[in-house]
C-alpha cells in the first residue's frame, strides 16, 4: 500500500464514533444556538407591540362610533355650531359650486327664493349637497344653520325660537 491512500480512521471503533459524533455534534450546536437565541432580550422596535395599549390600538373599529340615545334630551345647537360642524367644509370654500359665506353677490338670487325653500334645498339636498335632514343634527338646527349662512352672506331673516319644551 502506498501512503497517498492513508486515513486517519484505522480501526472500526474510530469509524463509528466518526459517524456517531457527525450526526450528535450538528445537533446539539443547533439546540444551542436555539436557547441563546431564545433566551435573549430582545430590544428595538416592535418590543411594545404586546402591550395593552398595542393591541387596543390594533383591535378598534376602523370607524368609530358613538352611542347616542334617541330619547334622552339634549341642548339645541346654535346656527354658527351646525355650520362649522356640517355646512362650513364647502360653503366656507366654495366646494362644488357652493356659493361661499359672505358672498352676496352669489347669495342674492338664493335669498330671493325665500327661507323656506333655502331650507328644503338644505334638508332634502340639492346638486352636490347631500342631504341633512335626518342627520346629527335636527330639522330645526338646521334651519338656524341656513338663517346663519344666508344672513352671513347680506340675508335679514330673524332667527327662529326654539320649539316648546315637551
Amino acid at each position: 500500500m502506498s501512503a497517498d491512500h492513508d486515513t486517519p480512521i484505522k480501526t472500526p471503533k474510530q469509524l463509528i464514533t466518526v459517524i456517531v459524533l457527525s450526526f450528535i455534534v450538528p445537533i446539539l450546536i443547533i439546540v444551542l444556538l436555539v436557547k441563546y437565541v431564545g433566551a435573549s432580550k430582545r430590544t428595538g422596535a416592535g418590543t411594545q407591540s404586546m402591550s395593552a395599549d398595542s393591541i387596543e390600538a390594533r383591535i378598534k373599529p376602523v370607524a368609530g362610533f358613538e352611542l347616542i340615545d334617541a330619547s334622552a334630551p339634549r341642548a339645541l345647537k346654535s346656527g354658527e355650531q351646525v355650520y362649522t360642524a356640517q355646512c362650513a367644509a364647502c360653503h366656507a370654500a366654495g366646494v362644488a359650486g357652493s356659493p361661499k359665506t359672505g358672498d352676496a353677490a352669489a347669495w342674492k338670487p338664493r335669498l330671493d327664493t325665500g327661507l323656506e325653500a333655502l331650507v328644503t334645498a338644505a334638508l332634502k339636498g340639492k346638486g352636490a349637497m347631500p342631504a341633512q335632514g335626518g342627520g346629527a343634527a335636527s330639522d330645526f338646527e338646521i334651519l338656524r344653520a341656513v338663517v346663519h349662512m344666508a344672513n352671513a352672506s347680506g340675508g335679514s331673516l330673524t332667527e327662529p325660537e326654539p320649539p316648546a319644551a315637551k
